[in-house]
């Protein structure tokens, strides 16, 4: 009994030359290929071999949507890829590979504080509090971040964020005793 035919439109098609086949194999079985990549590469391999997006799916235990995803990725990238290996060989192709697969880069939020106040930051934490007019003889990241606001050095931080920025820079701010002195 001959195998029902599949749904849908057919899937983009994926067509691996002989040196790209051999990367990618080469990735997938590679120790230090980070899970994720090989996964994708996985992706490519079964689409270059004519398999769905529903069966690499199912196969690989993922959304068909990922898969739809990577072989659309791939197929959009073919053009660079052929140049590449025309231009440069197998290692202009296993570098243009190797991007093609890893994580996309991602805005994310944007940056708080700037550099330039990050350091001003730091050099106000590396001078003395006495300097500035106040009564205590140690920065605490409270008095830090009153005379950073003070000082026109940020709107507003607040003394978490500023004992963060202190240990990320490998200063560390005093603990204080909330003992008495003899």
């Amino acid at each position: 009994m001959p195998m029902p035919q599949p749904r849908g439109p057919r899937p983009t098609e994926i067509c691996l030359t002989e040196c790209q086949r051999a990367i990618v194999e080469e990735l997938v079985r590679r120790h230090q290929t980070p899970q994720v990549e090989v996964l994708r590469a996985r992706i490519v391999l079964e689409a270059a071999a004519g398999a769905r997006n529903t069966h690499i799916a199912h196969r690989l235990g993922l959304d068909p949507k990922t898969v739809h995803l990577w072989r659309q990725r791939w197929a959009e990238a073919a053009d660079r890829l052929r140049a590449s290996e025309a231009e440069g060989g197998a290692q202009e192709v296993r570098q243009v590979i190797c991007t093609l697969l890893a994580d996309a880069a991602r805005s994310g939020c944007p940056a708080t504080f700037t550099a330039e106040q990050l350091c001003q930051l730091m050099a106000l934490a590396c001078a003395p509090p006495e300097a500035s007019g106040r009564p205590v003889t140690h920065w605490t990241p409270r008095e830090l971040a009153a005379e950073a606001v003070s000082r026109g050095l940020v709107e507003s931080i607040s003394p978490r964020t500023v004992g963060r920025f202190l240990k990320r820079g490998g200063l560390k701010a005093p603990s204080v005793s909330l003992r008495a002195q003899p």
